[in-house]
């Protein structure tokens, strides 16, 4: 008698959700454990071009390629769902509908960015903790297979520093870094952890550098560009030398890596991201956000 676990997504304006459904059709393949897509809201914000132009074209493919079925509400996907996704592009809107699923106690896990704003994620939590629903969400970048293997070798001692890039597109409905810069911001927060204390930013047209400090004097950077060269990777500096990390050099893309992942929280509903590390990731880029307009140092 097969086992299987029924998964709910809300936002259909994003290629993560046929990411996704296609992820499940190849490990259902191959695991005796089934996955179920059963149901999808579709959501969008009529304010974003990036969420409104595309919510027809994912609603579609998702009903008329994968046969799943549409509904109307969060609600109803969490009434027909064991685990919920959050993949709405627009963070804006991630707090009202895990307002709508929390008190089914299922577990959510949020797309990027988690939310845009550092209220909204700290009543995420607390809404969370009122209901006991388990909630995690990060980028994928996070489980960058060349950035894991990196992390596991600590056989030239501890790391000291970091410095990563990626792409860092710009949209206004998400503010600053929270868009793109997520990406990179992860990635730093996966090698150096907690306990920033303060952020300097400057930019120009195309490109960005961020310099955090940490409470232990350690410091990572970010570099953004918004022409060109469209890797992610880093470099982490430990006590006797330095490793590379690039994203290309993984075996599969980031995504399923995340995916691997998200299907694990799913079912034991253990968080895998410390509440305090996705706080202090949305405070680290308000701080850079305020930076990049004032040219300051910001504390955190």
């Amino acid at each position: 008698m097969e086992n299987k676990l029924h998964v709910g997504i809300i936002g259909l304006d994003t290629s993560h959700v046929e990411g996704f459904a296609n992820f499940v059709t190849s490990y259902n393949q191959h695991n005796f454990d089934q996955i179920k897509i059963s149901a999808a809201f579709p959501g969008g914000s009529s304010d974003f071009e990036l969420s409104y132009g595309r919510v027809e074209q994912y609603t579609n493919l998702l009903k008329g390629n994968f046969g799943i079925e549409i509904v109307d509400s969060p609600r109803q996907v969490a009434e027909k769902s064991d685990a919920i996704l959050i993949t709405s592009v627009d963070g804006r809107v991630h707090l009202e509908q895990f307002l709508a699923v929390a008190p089914f106690q299922k577990p959510v896990f949020i797309d990027k960015p988690f939310t845009v704003d550092i209220t909204s994620a700290t009543k995420i939590f607390e809404i969370a903790e009122e209901h006991g629903t388990p909630v995690i969400g990060c980028s994928p970048l996070r489980y960058d297979q060349s950035l894991e293997a990196a992390l596991s070798d600590a056989s030239k001692g501890m790391i000291v520093g970091a410095d990563c890039f990626g792409p860092l597109n710009l949209e206004p409905t998400q503010p600053g870094l929270f868009w793109y810069g997520i990406h990179t911001v992860e990635m730093l927060y996966t090698i150096l952890g907690i306990g920033c204390e303060k952020v300097y930013a400057t930019k120009n047209k195309d490109h960005e550098l961020v310099i955090g400090e940490w409470k232990d004097g350690r410091i990572g950077t970010i570099r953004g560009n918004r022409i060109g060269n469209r890797e992610f990777g880093s470099t982490i500096h430990r006590d006797s030398g330095t490793q590379y990390t690039n994203s290309t050099l993984s075996r599969q893309i980031y995504h399923a890596y995340q995916n691997e992942r998200i299907i694990d929280f799913f079912k034991t509903g253990k968080l895998a991201i410390d509440k305090e590390e996705t706080i202090e990731i949305i405070q680290f880029i308000e701080a850079v956000n305020k930076s990049r307009l004032n040219g300051k140092v910001v504390q955190l």
